[in-house]
């Protein structure tokens, strides 16, 4: 049987129909590599820098991550990457007496956890780093610096317990009453995972004791926010990973809450090997709403992909309904995973601007030779009522370029984004791990930030609580133990 041309055309369609389906993003932006690894100590991986965090006051940004992974846990350094000028261009380094590979020499034989804070009264910037001793028995560290491009030697901030998964904020309102103070946490891996807060007034120079929250909660992944009127809010997840909960301090650090339930977590498995879990990424506008969002898959039939998710806070101690950032249609074959948003603290509440990236596989059912690794982005003009189109910033990367790890491939357990202000361009600026193949036995994965930042236009796709399909943890949620990840 001979079959006529006609149907071409409707073939053509059904094709353009489906591509449209799967909400491919645009063409990939231009990138600036802001950091390389120069390391070659043989118990890291080499050329890696991974893990990410940002944080920007003024036309100051300052980028922390970990340079040369090591397999085991931790890196070789911390390096730093920091504009004085909105973005416009960037110098890096390394932080001094770290590790027993850097000079001057310290004894930790890793380092790992970066997390960048700026303490606007006693003019310091501040990286916490969490350092790892040959005997497996790790510290917070706060190194400083006037400008955010030479810095002190780190000064101690735990000083008891196992720490891993440090954070660190300041309170940067002229009018709270706690105006000054900076606030780490971490978990004690020695006592459950038990989440732990530390307060210091003088620039991170000394620290007082390690306190427990009202119900001594365990967890992870705990990151800071300071509300205007000095509150602290600590969205967190709990030990299993199955919640994401909250806690707060109303009186400078001195004490602190029981933590309360921002939401369960529906956890789609990720792929590939790839390590990612949903930790939270968190940011506070100027009005005092906090923004937590973080990977699940409830609004997936079966669990197949995570979304990005989002709920908000404007009275510390409740939380609103979880929110789905729509990327693309539920029915698509993407899975994203690591997020990390930003959000204009010069902005606030329906006119809030908020830049989220995270990475994603264009296809979640995918192996680890055939998985696909990109970045996205997104942003919202109102508060996350609405969103942009995806920007695909870079990709895709296989996953046998990136640094391995005990717990899988790893471009970090987190990421972040800083928004400037309009006063200052209003552009997003997300630092991303990007890698291309090895050569020579190097890996080539290194620290880049989108070239000229990125928009933060907001559009017209609505965000949405409805259709939730799963309504709780997951089976593998429930079962999973504490988990320790440096």
């Amino acid at each position: 049987m001979r079959f006529g041309r006609r149907p071409l055309p409707i073939l053509v369609a059904v094709v353009i129909a489906l591509i449209a389906l799967t909400a491919v993003p645009a063409l990939a932006v231009a990138l600036t590599m802001v950091s390389q690894d120069p390391y070659t100590n043989p118990a890291s991986q080499h050329q890696t820098e991974v893990e990410p965090d940002t944080f920007s006051f003024g036309s100051t940004i300052v980028s922390a991550f970990q340079v040369g992974r090591v397999f085991g846990g931790g890196a070789a350094n911390i390096g730093w990457a920091t504009s004085t000028n909105g973005g416009q261009s960037w110098t890096n380094g390394f932080l001094p007496a770290t590790t027993t590979v850097v000079s001057p020499t310290a004894p930790f034989s890793a380092i790992s956890d970066p997390a960048v804070a700026y303490d606007r009264r006693h003019n310091v910037w501040l990286i916490s780093s969490l350092g790892i001793r040959p005997n497996g028995t790790n510290q917070v560290v706060t190194s400083r610096s006037t400008n955010g491009l030479s810095w002190s030697n780190p000064v101690a901030t735990s000083t008891t317990g196992n720490p891993d998964k440090n954070w660190i904020v300041c309170d940067n309102t002229t009018t709270s009453p706690f105006y000054g103070n900076c606030y780490t946490e971490w978990d004690n891996t020695a006592d459950g995972n038990r989440i732990k807060m530390q307060t210091s007034s003088n620039g991170g120079q000394t620290w007082g004791p390690a306190r427990n929250s009202g119900d001594n909660a365990t967890g992870l992944g705990g990151q800071p926010l300071v509300r205007p009127n000095g509150t602290v809010l600590v969205p967190m997840n709990n030990a299993n990973q199955s919640q994401i909960r909250s806690f707060r301090s109303v009186d400078g650090g001195a004490s602190w809450r029981a933590t309360v339930l921002v939401s369960s977590v529906s956890r789609h498995t990720v792929a590939g090997g790839l390590r990612t879990s949903p930790l939270p990424s968190a940011e506070m506008d100027a009005a005092g709403t906090a923004y937590v969002v973080w990977q699940d898959c409830r609004f997936r039939s079966g669990c197949t992909a995570n979304d990005i998710v989002l709920s908000k806070s404007t009275s510390e101690t409740t939380w609103g309904p979880v929110t789905r950032v729509p990327i693309d249609a539920t029915s698509s074959t993407v899975d994203h995973f690591i997020p990390g948003i930003g959000v204009d603290r010069s902005t606030s509440g329906a006119s809030a601007r908020i830049g989220l990236a995270y990475y994603y596989y264009p296809t979640a059912a995918c192996s680890a030779s055939t998985c696909r690794l990109n970045v996205g982005f997104v942003s919202s003009t109102n508060g996350g009522a609405s969103w942009s189109a995806a920007t695909n910033v870079t990709g895709p990367m296989q996953l046998g370029w990136l640094a391995n790890t005990s717990q899988g491939r790893m471009v970090g357990d987190y990421i972040s984004t800083s928004v400037l202000p309009l006063t200052l361009g209003g552009r997003a600026w997300p630092t991303i791990a990007v890698a291309t193949a090895p050569t020579g036995g190097l890996f080539h994965e290194a620290m880049n930030v989108p070239t000229g930042g990125l928009p933060v236009s907001g559009g017209t796709a609505r965000a949405s609580a409805a259709g939730v399909v799963v309504a709780g943890p997951t089976p593998a949620a429930k079962r999973a133990p504490a988990v320790t990840r440096h």
